[in-house]
């Protein structure tokens, strides 16, 4: 078994105070007016006894409270609604996934689009062709290797078009 937190094990004991409180007043309840005017004093006793019982199981909590792990306002909305947390949770993934995928796509299609860009920068003005690459590598894109050749002998760029010689 796993060892029990001591603010937890306090936690239960005072818990288990308040339930020998609460049958301490059944018992004074029980007796009440039989006793005469002392049983009406040892019952206010008692319940004065149960009121700091619940303040210090209240303080306990509240200050061994962990705000880290605070479950979503949304998710105990649809927990009171009746509806199942695990199917919350599968939606909840299904959602980031979707998202993500989403995300994915616009990421791809940027670097495509800076790729095709700095292809056509390149062709457009060869003159910036140092600026183009470096502005390439640092963003991440794929360093350009030395100049191709195709089949026909004509020199290729990065994504395999022909290049234009600068003269």
């Amino acid at each position: 078994m796993a060892p029990v937190n001591t603010d937890h094990q306090v936690l239960l004991e005072k818990i288990n105070r308040i339930l020998a409180d609460i049958f301490q007043i059944l018992a004074q309840i029980q007796n009440y007016d039989q006793g005469g005017r002392p049983s009406r004093e040892a019952l206010v006793h008692d319940l004065q006894t149960l009121d700091a019982s619940l303040l210090a199981v209240y303080t306990t909590a509240s200050a061994t409270l962990d705000t880290s792990a605070r479950i979503p306002d949304e998710l105990i909305r649809y927990v009171e609604n009746g509806r199942n947390p695990d199917i919350y949770t599968r939606e909840f993934v299904e959602l980031v996934r979707r998202l993500n995928q989403t995300s994915r796509g616009k990421s791809n299609a940027f670097r495509s689009f800076r790729d095709v860009l700095a292809h056509e920068m390149e062709v457009a003005m060869p003159e910036l062709r140092d600026d183009i690459r470096r502005v390439i590598n640092e963003t991440g894109g794929p360093t350009p290797a030395a100049p191709q050749t195709g089949h026909a002998g004509v020199m290729t760029g990065p994504a395999g078009a022909p290049e234009q010689e600068s003269r």
